[in-house]
């Protein structure tokens, strides 16, 4: 019995961890033939070799070895059927300030509001650290989406999934870079599938909540125990519990769904 995504293409950046892995192996478990990006070639390479697949090792910042990867994997594959846009960065490790978090929170509490210290996150964000983040998310969004429909406009079929978060939908204070990049990847995605939903192709965004992956390495534990207080579960969601939602994108359930933004956060409050 032939499997839904049977021989369909996939190419996926940041797959050899978390999200990205997560996504990899539930579309190969349907039949998807597999691309893997990430910078680390042996670690794409691990993910790759796993679900049956191929590998390219490079920044998605790099628009020129973005195209020169899809257009590899094309020649190699002759098509490409779903382009999931999943690389990302997290903020650098905000732990020093974390004492100083948690006692503005219990002055913002009795009501103290004079006494509240600042946190100083956009004062000690550098010209680089602003656009790093833009650059990764932002910037490797609108690469991947033009990479890809290079390819699906001539077939007039495909489907671009894109990951921004919660934060995009819910800015968060102490993250300004990350919130302007994945509410920007919203935007993009509305624009991007207003173009080409006359020629079949699919253009859809995922905001996921706080998903216990690799980029939260980072947070303290105490930072992370003040954001599950947030989470109407209670708890952090699993990377394959995001990789269901980019299945359905993925799939012919979802042909009518273009120009979407599909929170899936487990109740999160911003």
């Amino acid at each position: 019995m032939a499997q839904v995504l049977q021989d369909q293409v996939v190419f996926i950046t940041g797959g050899a961890s978390g999200l990205g892995a997560a996504a990899a192996r539930r579309l190969a478990a349907d039949g998807a033939l597999v691309v893997v990006n990430d910078l680390s070639l042996e670690a794409a390479q691990k993910v790759a070799d796993e679900v049956g697949g191929l590998a390219y090792a490079f920044d998605v910042s790099d628009s020129e070895a973005f195209d020169n990867a899809v257009d590899d994997a094309v020649s190699k594959l002759g098509r490409l059927d779903i382009m999931v846009n999943n690389a990302g960065i997290s903020p650098p490790n905000a732990s020093s300030k974390t004492d100083r978090t948690l006692s503005n929170m219990g002055k913002r509490m009795t009501g103290d509001i004079s006494s509240i210290e600042p946190m100083d996150y956009v004062i000690d964000m550098s010209d680089e650290d602003w656009d790093r983040m833009i650059r990764v998310h932002l910037y490797g969004t609108f690469y991947g989406c033009r990479a890809a429909l290079r390819h699906m406009q001539p077939r007039r079929s495909g489907r671009i999934i894109n990951i921004s978060s919660v934060l995009g939908l819910y800015p968060a204070a102490g993250a300004p870079h990350y919130s302007v990049a994945k509410a920007g990847i919203i935007t993009l995605t509305k624009s991007v599938a207003g173009e080409v939903a006359p020629l079949g192709i699919n253009v859809n965004a995922i905001c996921p909540g706080w998903i216990d992956t690799p980029l939260l390495t980072p947070f303290s534990e105490q930072m992370k125990a003040g954001i599950v207080m947030r989470i109407g579960k209670g708890r952090m969601g699993q990377a394959e519990e995001l990789a269901e939602m980019i299945r359905f994108l993925a799939g012919p359930e979802s042909e009518y769904c273009t120009g979407d933004v599909y929170p899936v956060s487990g109740g999160y409050v911003g």
